[in-house]
């Protein structure tokens, strides 16, 4: 049964820009192999963690929504576990009204982004 997924994971903060694109690109390649559908996707970069995780107070997040079978998600969250550079992932099954808030924010943010193109 395919269902519509957010996952953020946090990235450790000692990766350079270089590593963390790369682990990225891993985990959405990933996704695309195995037949899944990403919706969206969003980096939200190095922030403060509300508290240590490995002895580290910052991390590398980001977002990633997709559209996958059950099957395919566990064998995703394992793949998260298995890479050393992941230190917390969290996944949630979206509802209707979930997604549908996520559109409403999205397109906020678009006509945001378009009002301050114009404006400049």
């Amino acid at each position: 049964m395919v269902k519509q997924y957010e996952t953020v994971f946090i990235m450790t903060p000692v990766l350079s820009d270089e590593q963390m694109k790369e682990a990225v690109s891993k985990f959405q390649d990933y996704l695309k192999k195995k037949g899944a559908e990403i919706v969206y996707e969003d980096h939200w970069g190095l922030r403060k963690l509300a508290y240590p995780i490995q002895k580290k107070s910052t991390g590398f997040f980001h977002l990633v929504e997709f559209k996958a079978d059950t099957q395919l998600l566990k064998e995703f969250e394992l793949e998260l576990k298995r890479d050393e550079r992941v230190i917390r992932f969290l996944t949630v099954s979206l509802d209707k009204y979930a997604l549908a808030y996520n559109e409403k924010k999205r397109k906020e943010k678009e006509a945001a982004k378009e009002k301050e193109q114009q404006e400049s």
